[in-house]
């Protein structure tokens, strides 16, 4: 099977991957339709509702925030082939039969081009901002339920849930998107979120991983299938940074001096609080050349598709610069 690529359009970015302003609206198309042209496979787009507390500490503006699901139905209108992934949805943040309705939606719209990759979200901040009432709620058991309840919706003539955290009766959700199944992808790196793409999901969504820790999570994943009684084929679907340059030094010194970098230095805290080693032995960062041999590492430990790659850039033009060099020269290397 072809390796599949996909790029992360502007949706929930500024601040934390890019500097605040980061984009416009009219930024999001050309983007998008500038990804379709060069031959990647996806566009993704991340979920947040609220600025973090470490972001309004560095950024005297609030940054924008487009909600996903909106942008990928201006998207799905001006587009025909690209597939349109959430990377990620943050389920505690959603309400499932509404969720459900808004994707099956679009993936009808879109002619069934959804990828729904979902998770718990980087920072809990977010979450009890949203429900202050919720502190002690566990946000992983949110995603299971969230992950088995929207699962019913998209099959069920007539859905119903009573779980801890995620209720509703009787509820038709139709029309039922137009996949069957809607593909489904676990986001994160935690080993539940491995266990979660075996037993529920179409995909596992981990980031900034080394190939080695990707093979790990490999066999974890279809440990978690096995055990579930599910021959699913799953789609191994890391999401990196890319900062890729014509030579090795302006690529490094692209990354080093990027608003991403910083932003990746602020996860150790959280999403990416288990690992050891430096960014650049977990990013795509170097000449054309340099990213293919990477890539090729890459799918030796088992990966299927390259999500939501991050182009490092500090201004749009700079980010749809990069994204034309990878698609020029790095991705006909691997059809």
């Amino acid at each position: 099977m072809p390796l599949r690529f996909g790029v992360h359009i502007p949706t929930c970015i500024e601040g934390m991957m890019y500097p605040v302003p980061f984009a416009k609206p009219e930024d999001i198309l050309p983007t998008a339709l500038l990804a379709e042209r060069l031959g990647f496979d996806s566009v993704w787009g991340n979920d947040h509702m609220t600025t973090q507390r470490y972001v309004q500490r560095e950024w005297p503006e609030p940054p924008n925030f487009y909600e996903p699901l909106i942008t990928f139905t201006y998207v799905a209108a001006r587009t025909e082939r690209l597939r349109l992934a959430t990377g990620i949805i943050v389920l505690p943040m959603r309400t499932m039969p509404v969720l459900a309705k808004q994707v099956a939606t679009l993936d009808q719209l879109s002619g069934g081009r959804v990828i729904l990759g979902v998770g718990t979200g980087a920072y809990r901040e977010e979450y009890e901002a949203l429900y202050p009432d919720a502190r002690e709620a566990r946000r992983g058991e949110i995603v299971d339920e969230g992950m088995r309840a929207l699962r019913l919706l998209f099959t069920e003539r007539k859905a119903s849930f009573r779980g801890k955290h995620v209720r509703f009766q009787d509820v038709e959700c139709f029309p039922k998107p137009r996949q069957s199944p809607l593909p489904m992808y676990a986001g994160g790196n935690h080993p539940e979120v491995r266990r979660r793409a075996g037993e529920y999901g179409e995909g596992w969504m981990p980031a900034v991983l080394s190939p080695e820790e990707i093979a790990r999570g490999v066999q974890d994943v279809r440990r978690a299938a096995d055990k579930a009684g599910r021959n699913a084929a799953i789609d191994i679907a890391p999401q990196f940074a890319c900062s890729i340059g014509r030579t090795h030094e302006e690529a490094v010194k692209r990354f080093h001096g990027s608003q991403l970098y910083r932003h990746l230095e602020s996860l150790k805290r959280s999403t990416l609080r288990e690992q050891t080693g430096g960014f650049e032995q977990r990013n795509l960062i170097g000449s054309p050349a340099e990213i293919c041999e990477r890539i090729r590492v890459y799918q030796q430990a088992g990966v299927t598709t390259l999500s939501g790659l991050l182009f490092v850039a500090n201004t749009v033009p700079e980010m749809q610069e990069a994204i034309e060099l990878f698609g020029r020269e790095v991705i006909p290397n691997f059809r």
